[in-house]
């Protein structure tokens, strides 16, 4: 009988555990019930209230590892707290969230641990209530793949925004605190430095996905370009609606080619072909012309809208829910305006 175990860590150091963490759980409970297998729910945080506060499904166990040493991610220290959960709780399959912290350590835990490892899972159920199948995408989410192991323990990292966050009504469960003797600590942390809020442009958790076509630093109707207007309008509007910013990938290649660019993207905001592909509830899409390997990086947008001025746009056909056709350059000016305004 497969034993579950979800790893899960907080957000930051003192916050509750991350969005992902939660997904991931709900991914646990679902595959829990359909193999009849036990559940754990592992914690790494440097608080033990994290801890104590943590949404625990109803008959699961609650195993924690918990220190000043677990407060930031460090792969000597990760590696360690993960390898002691999975030992004690004697899991054969171990679920958790893709994030950066947990992709950094996972592989060399398998490895202590003999097993094997899978990443970018983005759904996970069982074939007759004992196969394990897990899915990912291939070739720029083009292809989806299943896969099953049967040797044991199976790591998996699933993709956030594949499930929904874990919410439990039921009474708190004890943590059950398990001791990691760590190694020496070749490395401290001293601070953190993050950039301020305003100048950040990718938020995975944004209920609104914002994409900048390469129309924006285009010549428009009157022979030239705008491209210090087009960034003050994307920026206004992503300080009014804390948007995450994405970009098609002729846009980010321009800085490379010497055209006009935006100074705030990079290739880490690109989706859609060799880029990332986003979850968030909504789109909005501006100056792009909504091709397959633009529309690519959109499968698991919700709602999608654009503003072209192309009526016969890839957009309008049959692949946005809504297209203004306008001018951008005249729509954002508006929009911000009636946000600044709210």
């Amino acid at each position: 009988m497969d034993t579950i175990l979800v790893l899960t860590h907080p957000a930051d150091a003192g916050s509750p555990l991350s969005k992902a963490s939660l997904e991931a759980i709900t991914a646990g409970v679902k595959l829990a019930a359909s193999l009849k297998a036990s559940l754990v729910i592992g914690v790494i945080a440097a608080d033990a209230n994290v801890a104590a506060s943590t949404p625990v499904p109803s008959g699961a166990r609650l195993l924690s590892v918990t220190g000043d040493a677990f407060a930031q991610p460090r792969y000597a220290s990760d590696a360690a707290a993960a390898e002691a959960l999975c030992r004690t709780s004697a899991a054969t399959i171990v679920l958790a969230p893709s994030g950066s912290r947990f992709s950094r350590v996972l592989a060399g835990v398998a490895y202590r641990l003999g097993g094997y490892i899978d990443t970018h899972i983005t759904s996970v159920s069982s074939k007759d209530g004992v196969k394990i199948e897990a899915g990912r995408w291939f070739y720029r989410q083009r292809i989806e793949s299943i896969i099953s192991r049967s040797s044991r323990p199976w790591f998996l990292l699933l993709e956030a925004g594949t499930c929904a966050p874990f919410a439990s009504a039921s009474g708190a469960t004890p943590a059950e605190e398990i001791k990691v003797e760590l190694p020496a600590q070749r490395t401290t942390v001293t601070g953190v430095r993050a950039p301020a809020q305003d100048a950040e442009t990718i938020r995975p958790d944004a209920r609104l996905l914002f994409v900048a076509g390469a129309g924006w630093t285009k010549k428009q109707a009157d022979g030239q370009t705008h491209t210090p207007e087009a960034a003050e309008l994307i920026l206004g509007f992503l300080r009014a609606t804390k948007a995450s910013l994405g970009s098609s990938k002729s846009l980010v290649d321009q800085h490379s080619e010497g055209e006009s660019v935006l100074p705030f993207l990079t290739h880490l905001n690109q989706i859609g072909q060799t880029g990332a592909t986003p979850r968030h509830p909504k789109g909005l899409s501006s100056c792009c012309h909504g091709e397959e390997p633009h529309v690519v990086g959109w499968r698991f947008i919700s709602e999608r809208r654009a503003i072209s001025l192309d009526p016969n746009c890839g957009w309008s056909r049959g692949k946005a829910d809504v297209v203004y056709v306008a001018d951008a350059f005249q729509v954002m000016p508006k929009l911000n305006a009636l946000l600044k305004s709210k």
